[in-house]
């Protein structure tokens, strides 16, 4: 199973070049692991970016997912992985979520970068607007 971060849904959902990488690992949901974490930062960013209506069909791809929620177990086990990894609350509970679900955490999010478990593969630049 993999829980791809935060990063790579707004990447592909925003269509960037790194986004595209992804497309075809978000397009089969029933073989992803979504912290509510995820959940959450997502929707806060679909709400800023898109029409509630657009994000409303994004939760709904979601919920496709096997949807994880921290419970007090990775909550403990995110505080030691944020001490020893120097991570925020954030990234260290849904760090925590994918290493307690088996799933290895599929990020552009250079926080991750070297971690056991984790895939990341940095953002390619944006190309200039002509």
């Amino acid at each position: 199973m993999k829980l791809p971060d935060t990063c790579i849904w707004i990447e592909a959902l925003a269509g960037s070049a790194t986004g595209l990488r992804y497309q075809r690992l978000l397009a089969n949901p029933q073989e992803l692991v979504v912290s509510t974490l995820v959940i959450f930062e997502l929707r806060k960013w679909l709400l800023r970016t898109l029409s509630e209506p657009v994000a409303d069909q994004i939760m709904v791809i979601l919920h496709s997912t096997m949807i994880v929620a921290p419970d007090e177990s990775t909550a403990l086990y995110a505080a030691e992985l944020g001490l020893t990894h120097k991570l925020h609350a954030l990234d260290a509970l849904i760090y925590a979520t994918a290493l307690s679900a088996n799933a290895e955490l599929i990020t552009c999010d250079a926080h991750f970068k070297g971690l056991p478990g984790v895939s990341y593969q940095p953002k390619e630049p944006s190309k200039p607007k002509s």
